[in-house]
Protein backbone atom coordinates (compact mmCIF):
# COMPACT_ATOMS: atom_id res chain seq x y z
CA UNK A 1 0.00 0.00 0.00
CA UNK A 2 1.24 3.48 -0.89
CA UNK A 3 0.27 6.59 1.02
CA UNK A 4 0.43 9.99 -0.65
CA UNK A 5 0.16 13.26 1.28
CA UNK A 6 -0.06 16.58 -0.53
CA UNK A 7 0.75 19.98 0.91
CA UNK A 8 1.46 23.53 -0.19
CA UNK A 9 -1.93 24.68 -1.36
CA UNK A 10 -3.42 28.02 -0.38
CA UNK A 11 -4.65 31.38 -1.57
CA UNK A 12 -2.55 33.28 -4.09
CA UNK A 13 -3.11 36.31 -6.28
CA UNK A 14 -3.22 36.03 -10.07
CA UNK A 15 0.31 35.98 -11.45
CA UNK A 16 1.67 34.51 -8.23
CA UNK A 17 3.41 31.22 -7.53
CA UNK A 18 2.95 28.18 -5.34
CA UNK A 19 4.86 24.96 -4.90
CA UNK A 20 2.93 21.79 -4.10
CA UNK A 21 4.60 18.80 -2.51
CA UNK A 22 3.54 15.18 -2.32
CA UNK A 23 5.32 12.79 0.03
CA UNK A 24 4.99 9.08 -0.68
CA UNK A 25 5.45 6.23 1.75
CA UNK A 26 4.95 2.51 1.75
CA UNK A 27 6.93 1.34 -1.25
CA UNK A 28 9.93 2.22 -3.41
CA UNK A 29 9.15 5.71 -4.63
CA UNK A 30 11.86 5.72 -7.27
CA UNK A 31 10.06 2.97 -9.20
CA UNK A 32 6.88 4.96 -9.68
CA UNK A 33 5.50 7.11 -12.40
CA UNK A 34 4.08 10.12 -10.52
CA UNK A 35 1.44 12.59 -11.57
CA UNK A 36 -0.56 15.66 -10.58
CA UNK A 37 -4.23 16.13 -11.36
CA UNK A 38 -6.78 18.78 -10.47
CA UNK A 39 -10.51 18.97 -10.11
CA UNK A 40 -13.09 21.68 -9.62
CA UNK A 41 -16.66 21.10 -8.43
CA UNK A 42 -18.91 19.72 -11.14
CA UNK A 43 -16.03 18.93 -13.48
CA UNK A 44 -14.07 15.80 -14.22
CA UNK A 45 -10.61 15.32 -12.85
CA UNK A 46 -8.02 16.86 -15.19
CA UNK A 47 -4.47 15.75 -15.91
CA UNK A 48 -1.87 18.39 -15.06
CA UNK A 49 1.58 16.79 -15.27
CA UNK A 50 3.48 13.53 -14.93
CA UNK A 51 7.09 12.52 -14.35
CA UNK A 52 8.62 9.14 -15.07
CA UNK A 53 11.12 7.18 -12.99
CA UNK A 54 13.88 8.64 -15.17
CA UNK A 55 12.62 12.22 -15.01
CA UNK A 56 10.81 12.51 -18.33
CA UNK A 57 7.89 14.91 -18.04
CA UNK A 58 4.49 15.48 -19.62
CA UNK A 59 2.27 18.54 -19.24
CA UNK A 60 -1.26 19.45 -20.09
CA UNK A 61 -1.37 22.18 -22.68
CA UNK A 62 -3.07 24.59 -20.29
CA UNK A 63 -0.12 24.56 -17.86
CA UNK A 64 2.87 23.95 -20.14
CA UNK A 65 5.43 26.70 -19.71
CA UNK A 66 3.98 27.79 -16.35
CA UNK A 67 4.12 24.63 -14.23
CA UNK A 68 7.09 22.37 -13.56
CA UNK A 69 6.94 18.87 -12.13
CA UNK A 70 9.99 17.41 -10.44
CA UNK A 71 10.90 14.64 -8.06
CA UNK A 72 13.37 13.92 -5.29
CA UNK A 73 13.77 10.17 -4.94
CA UNK A 74 15.81 10.52 -1.75
CA UNK A 75 12.96 12.38 -0.07
CA UNK A 76 10.25 10.31 -1.81
CA UNK A 77 8.65 13.55 -2.85
CA UNK A 78 7.19 14.92 -6.07
CA UNK A 79 6.74 18.67 -6.55
CA UNK A 80 4.62 20.89 -8.72
CA UNK A 81 6.00 24.40 -9.10
CA UNK A 82 3.23 26.65 -10.35
CA UNK A 83 4.09 30.07 -11.73
CA UNK A 84 1.97 32.66 -13.47
CA UNK A 85 -1.14 31.38 -11.76
CA UNK A 86 -4.51 32.24 -13.23
CA UNK A 87 -8.00 32.16 -11.76
CA UNK A 88 -8.76 29.11 -13.90
CA UNK A 89 -6.02 27.21 -12.06
CA UNK A 90 -8.21 27.26 -8.95
CA UNK A 91 -8.88 23.63 -8.03
CA UNK A 92 -8.16 20.81 -5.66
CA UNK A 93 -4.84 19.31 -6.70
CA UNK A 94 -4.20 15.60 -6.29
CA UNK A 95 -1.02 13.57 -6.37
CA UNK A 96 -1.09 10.13 -8.00
CA UNK A 97 1.35 7.25 -8.27
CA UNK A 98 1.93 3.97 -10.07
CA UNK A 99 -0.96 3.80 -12.52
CA UNK A 100 -2.04 0.45 -13.97
CA UNK A 101 -1.78 2.18 -17.33
CA UNK A 102 -0.76 5.61 -18.66
CA UNK A 103 -0.98 6.89 -22.23
CA UNK A 104 1.18 10.01 -22.64
CA UNK A 105 -0.38 10.81 -26.02
CA UNK A 106 -3.79 11.31 -24.40
CA UNK A 107 -2.73 11.72 -20.74
CA UNK A 108 -5.07 8.88 -19.85
CA UNK A 109 -4.18 7.58 -16.39
CA UNK A 110 -5.83 4.47 -14.96
CA UNK A 111 -5.76 3.24 -11.41
CA UNK A 112 -2.86 3.63 -9.04
CA UNK A 113 -2.71 5.42 -5.72
CA UNK A 114 -4.11 8.84 -4.89
CA UNK A 115 -3.69 11.44 -2.21
CA UNK A 116 -6.52 13.35 -0.62
CA UNK A 117 -5.70 16.63 -2.29
CA UNK A 118 -4.71 20.18 -1.47
CA UNK A 119 -6.74 23.23 -2.41
CA UNK A 120 -5.32 26.00 -4.58
CA UNK A 121 -7.29 29.23 -4.87
CA UNK A 122 -6.16 31.94 -7.26
CA UNK A 123 -7.99 35.16 -6.52
CA UNK A 124 -7.37 38.84 -5.94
Amino acid sequence: QVQLVESGGGLVQPGGSLRLSCVASGHTFSNYLMGWFRQTPGKEREFVAAISRTGETDYAGSVKGRFTISRDNVKSTVYLQMNGLKSEDTAAYYCAADPSSYDPSTWTWEGGYWGEGTLVTVSS
